[in-house]
């Protein structure tokens, strides 16, 4: 089982994957954005076969107050279509900040020759690995969530065992003796 953490900008679509048991997020590629949502589909099936994703986590741009903004309403729609064409649920994750983080996870952005500007090739590459970063981010973000909720179920169950228990065991107690009686046997032959 595998999941792809989806980052989706204007022009590149960073991408995370997470595998294995427990599973961890890692950056896996940026893609370019193509003309239409169905171009982009075909460019995500290929590594949604490869890597027999399961379901895509998706990264949702809401505005710094908390709603839904235009720019989220567009990722929503877009990966709406691309969950639809590939036939994959869909799971949502707020993704303020990440870019921001994964800046700070990439550290320094790399120097031009003789110490000056990055060059061109080198900002793109910057940018690209920023958001696949933000992807691992968006999506390991998912994974710890589904990992709390999934341990409040456990403990919840646990208490709810741990109850029943002590309520045999408290009824155990506290029941009479059974007074040794005879057992009385009804004969089926009569």
């Amino acid at each position: 089982m595998a999941l792809l953490g989806v980052d989706l900008g204007e022009r590149r679509i960073g991408l995370a994957v997470a595998e294995g048991e427990p599973p961890r997020a890692v950056p896996l590629t940026t893609l370019p954005r193509r003309a239409s949502v169905a171009a982009d589909v075909a460019d995500l099936a290929r590594i949604v076969t490869e890597r027999g994703i399961v379901e895509l986590v998706i990264g949702l741009p809401f505005e710094a107050s908390g709603i839904e903004g235009p720019q989220a309403r567009s990722t929503r729609a877009w990966a709406d279509e691309v969950g639809r064409l590939l036939a994959l649920p869909l799971a949502y994750r707020d993704e303020r900040l990440t870019s921001h983080l994964a800046e700070g996870r990439g550290g320094a952005a790399k120097r031009g020759r003789s110490g000056g500007p990055p060059t061109p090739a080198q900002r793109r590459a910057r940018r690209e690995r920023v958001d696949r970063e933000a992807a691992t981010i968006i999506l390991q973000d998912e994974l710890d969530a589904r990992s709390r909720e999934s341990a409040s179920e456990r403990d919840r169950e646990n208490a709810t065992e741990s109850a029943a228990e002590r309520d045999r065991e408290t009824a155990h107690e506290s029941a009479p003796e059974r007074a040794d009686v005879p057992e009385r046997r009804v004969d089926s032959a009569r």
